[in-house]
């Protein structure tokens, strides 16, 4: 095939990769990585198998794009929603609002680092671990800054901050009085209400 022709064809093949990660995404949150083919992926991007694997080798490969688009989303919202603020409680409050303002708007790469777990696929664990710590930089560097008690266990403190801004979309009514706003200040005050304990102790 001449050359020509084929840098036309080029980008009509990179403009189907939303499309795609797109279609993965929502089948990887709606069914689970296990439960879902490659051939549902085609199926709901429809493309050919074939060409499915032209974009992407294997269904790990695939898992890895979409993990990293949700981290790209997660950690664009965050960035800006924390460059607003110079407070350090503020800037954690405002990277909480920022997090379940993501997960809760069902947004299916969001749901994925929820759901699909790095010790679900052990062949790739470790790149997904990875991906996940790239975000979860963004809480490290605003935790760093906050006024803390000498002794404070940061990373546990982390944890436990993100365990629970993940969990919300089990439990979140959309419907109730807790916006993702309240639900943020309500997390963090009671951080900070535990340490402010510590602190007067």
């Amino acid at each position: 095939m001449p050359a020509a022709q084929k840098a036309l064809r080029a980008p009509r093949a990179d403009n189907r990769m939303p499309e795609l990660l797109d279609a993965a995404a929502r089948l990887f949150a709606q069914r689970g990585y296990a439960a879902t083919s490659m051939r549902d992926i085609a199926v709901a991007a429809h493309m050919l198998s074939g060409s499915l694997y032209y974009h992407f080798p294997s269904k790990d490969e695939l898992l890895l794009a979409v993990y990293r688009a949700g981290v790209e989303e997660l950690e664009k919202a965050g960035q800006e929603a924390v460059e607003r603020e110079s407070d350090p409680w503020l800037r954690l409050e405002a990277l909480c609002r920022a997090h379940l303002e993501t997960v809760l708007r069902d947004s299916d790469y969001a749901q994925v680092l929820i759901r699909v777990l790095p010790d679900d696929i052990p062949r790739i664990a470790d790149r997904l671990r990875a991906l996940r710590e790239n975000y979860e930089r963004a809480f490290r560097d605003v935790m760093a800054r906050l006024p803390l008690p000498p002794g404070t266990d940061r990373r546990a403190l982390r944890l436990m901050l993100i365990g629970a801004l993940n969990w919300a979309p089990f439990w979140f009514d959309p419907q109730g009085r807790d916006s993702p706003r309240v639900l943020a200040r309500k997390f963090v005050g009671l951080v900070k209400e535990t340490q402010d304990g510590r602190t007067s102790a």
